[in-house]
């Protein structure tokens, strides 16, 4: 046989090979699991009910797809999608959103304009093995109370993110 007719298996060999070690890459990259998403919001959940607060509490994959959520009882309804949106910025970027409005305000691109994005402080990245995994976003006290929570939240979840 020459090499032509060898070529279609050689491809199909090359291109087997080629997704055998996209999948292994990509077996290997942390994920967000369900389980460790519930233990940061319980971790919140925990800290809020100690210092009195309400809360809504939404944990999102990298993608920003939610992956576990939590409200409290008699959390103000604005809450919700707050919430939601401070970890959707925290998972599309890898900073917390305090952060995120430093970086907004000294940008003349408009960043803070950017449609679902949150410069509200409470939102924070979700970190595994040193790659970005996801966000966490806390609403229903002060800035500063809901970014306590979303910390108490990835403290809780320490173990998971390793």
């Amino acid at each position: 046989m020459t090499i032509r007719q060898h070529l279609p298996r050689l491809i199909l060999a090359g291109a087997l090979a080629g997704l055998a070690a996209t999948a292994a890459a990509q077996a290997m990259r942390p994920t967000l699991t369900l389980d460790t998403a519930r233990k940061m919001a319980v971790g919140c959940e925990e800290r809020a009910r100690k210092e009195g607060w309400t809360m809504s509490i939404a944990v999102v994959d990298a993608g920003g797809q939610l992956k576990y959520f939590s409200r409290a009882d008699d959390t103000i309804g604005i809450s919700i999608g707050l919430a939601q949106a401070k970890a959707r910025t925290s998972a599309s970027v890898p900073v917390s959103t305090r952060k995120f409005r430093e970086i907004a305000r000294g940008n003349a691109l408009g960043l803070e304009l950017t449609p679902g994005a949150s410069t509200v402080a409470g939102g924070l990245p979700v970190m595994a093995q040193g790659m970005h995994i996801g966000g966490i976003g806390v609403s229903g006290a002060s800035e500063d109370q809901d970014e306590v929570c979303a910390q108490a939240g990835l403290d809780a979840a320490r173990d998971g993110l390793k």
